[in-house]
């Protein structure tokens, strides 16, 4: 089990605000596990927020007594709150007194990455490397009045190769979400209709807060020739951060695409769906955000927006790892089947991400 350590030494001098945090690095058991990467604690211990820069490197020893120099990766910067702390990750750059050579800096890309997961319950034993599934578009259930029914979506990315795989590939992600709509008002209750969407992109960080995403995404209504409605997309997305203080966020990410393949088959969705679209979202770090999503057409100014708010049930019970969610959809292209009809939309639920 790993141990925080009681004390980091810091090899530089320190600046105004690296005086103003505790570096609290997580042990690694040893020099192989410390080439993954090191997660550094860096706690606020005084009354004003203050930035997270902290020191370039620190020095610690493994639990199998290995003397390690850590050096800070690249990351956005962030304001700490009184009491507060963030998280980096810090890598060797110096074994036993002796300096990893700037070639070999980063030996871990040689190195297999984290076994698989093995979970055991009641179905069994079971295994994943979930360490390469993270979070795509929010996981959500939100009901609403009359027509509105419910809106069901699970979606997830998965990383085929590890962190440190060589050409990039490490940066390679395949997505899956899945969009139910369930028609509650009707006897029956039944799903009224779906949305697919597959994708495959790869991230390319620019700069410490700004990464550019390149990829093809498929949407389908899952029907066959008769009634299928399906459009495939090569995208480019870039994703702006700002970090405005005491915990807060900014995230602003235009994206834009170009329609490949049976295009036609989806008898017009370019006039709704358009070439481009926005999401800009606004929150605090374990409080409220507000993300918004604007899509449309210029030409023929028909477009949709859909706005989502959430909080989390954690800050009020940590015992409960839920966000209360809210919705509001307005104009075309919600669903598939539906792509050339305005709704307007208001759902409440639970997400599990956001």
């Amino acid at each position: 089990m790993r141990l925080p350590l009681a004390l980091a030494v810091c090899l530089f001098a320190a600046t105004p605000a690296m005086a103003q945090l505790r570096a609290v690095p997580s042990q690694p058991p040893s020099e192989v596990e410390a080439l993954r990467g090191v997660e550094v604690f860096l706690v606020n211990e005084t009354d004003k927020p203050t930035d997270d820069e902290g020191p370039r490197e620190i020095e610690v020893t493994a639990t199998d007594g290995t003397r390690l120099v850590l050096e800070r990766l690249p990351a956005p910067r962030e304001t700490v709150a009184p009491g507060a702390f963030a998280k980096r990750r810090y890598v060797p750059v110096s074994v036993a007194g002796k300096a990893i050579p700037p070639g070999e800096a980063h030996p871990a890309a040689d190195m297999p990455g984290p076994g698989e997961t093995v979970v055991q319950s009641s179905t069994g034993s079971s295994a994943g490397f979930l360490d390469r599934f993270e979070p795509h578009e929010p996981i959500y259930g939100a009901f609403g009045l009359q027509d509105a029914g419910a809106k069901v979506q699970f979606s997830f990315a998965f990383r085929p190769f590890g962190e440190h795989a060589p050409l990039n590939l490490g940066r390679l992600r395949f997505a899956y979400t899945q969009t139910m709509f369930w028609a509650l008002d009707e006897p029956s209750g039944p799903v009224r209709s779906t949305n697919y969407s597959p994708e495959i992109y790869t991230d390319l960080p620019v700069t410490d807060d700004v990464t550019l995403a390149i990829g093809y995404r498929h949407d389908s209504n899952g029907r066959g020739d008769i009634g299928s409605v399906d459009a495939n997309r090569i995208f480019a997305r870039v994703q702006k951060s700002w970090d405005l203080g005491s915990g807060w966020r900014l995230d602003v990410a235009p994206q834009a695409w170009y329609y490949v393949g049976r295009v036609q088959a989806a008898h017009g969705l370019t006039d709704y769906w358009g070439y481009t679209s926005l999401t800009a979202a606004i929150g605090q770090a374990d409080g409220i955000k507000l993300s918004v999503t604007g899509r449309g057409n210029f030409e023929t100014r028909k477009g949709s927006a859909e706005a989502f708010l959430s909080y989390p049930l954690a800050k009020l019970d940590n015992g409960i790892g839920f966000y209360v969610f809210g919705q509001a959809y307005t104009g075309y292209g919600e669903t598939l089947d539906r792509f050339n009809v305005s709704d307007r939309h208001v759902r409440f639920g639970i997400a599990l991400t956001r």
